[in-house]
């Protein structure tokens, strides 16, 4: 063990290494956790909050994302109008159409790279305008992903049992996903 120590000091007084500690562990460790990404508005710390509290979310994706869009329409029923594939369809039988079940792994796997992709905001914030227009192309309004956001954040009070802190970035994360969202949603009619 000595030799070892022995060895990582000179290494120390050869590179310098203590005079540049800080930046060396802010490399290693990825920065300030607390330093606000200016594009997103997040720390590193509220992203891993987000990323973590996800991960049980997307581990059975089908499921949740049916029980999402469940809680959606009973909550908000003219958003079942945009859903004509199963707008006739009695609740329990939802699972059994195939157009659905591809909406809901669409949805929820688009949610996932945003989530995942969120140390990057700048692709994400392409990602949302992307979506703001295929959906801006369906007269979804801005109303609708608020009542979304609503539900989302309800199932994950219920559901996940989230402290203020994750909440409050999940809050912050929807914010910049519909700030780039809502870009798109309705085109500008100005020339």
């Amino acid at each position: 063990m000595p030799h070892v120590l022995i060895k990582l000091t000179d290494y120390k007084k050869k590179n310098k290494v203590d005079q540049n500690m800080g930046s060396w562990q802010s490399s290693l460790w990825g920065g300030n956790p607390d330093e606000v990404n200016p594009t997103s508005g997040l720390t590193k710390r509220e992203i891993r909050a987000v990323q973590k509290s996800w991960a049980p979310v997307y581990a059975n994706q089908l499921a949740t994302g049916t029980e999402l869009l469940k809680r959606l329409f009973r909550a908000h029923p003219q958003t079942l109008d945009f859903f004509k594939m199963v707008k006739k369809l009695p609740e329990d039988e939802y699972n059994t159409n195939i157009q659905f079940k591809a909406h809901v792994i669409n949805l929820m796997s688009a949610l996932n790279q945003a989530v995942v992709n969120l140390h990057q905001p700048e692709v994400v914030a392409v990602m949302m305008n992307k979506l703001g227009e295929s959906h801006g192309r369906r007269k979804i309004q801005e109303s609708h992903f608020h009542d979304l956001k609503g539900v989302i954040v309800n199932m994950f009070i219920e559901v996940l049992h989230l402290d203020d802190a994750t909440l409050g970035a999940w809050g912050k994360t929807v914010e910049f996903w519909y700030k780039h969202i809502f870009q798109t949603l309705t085109p500008n009619q100005s020339t």
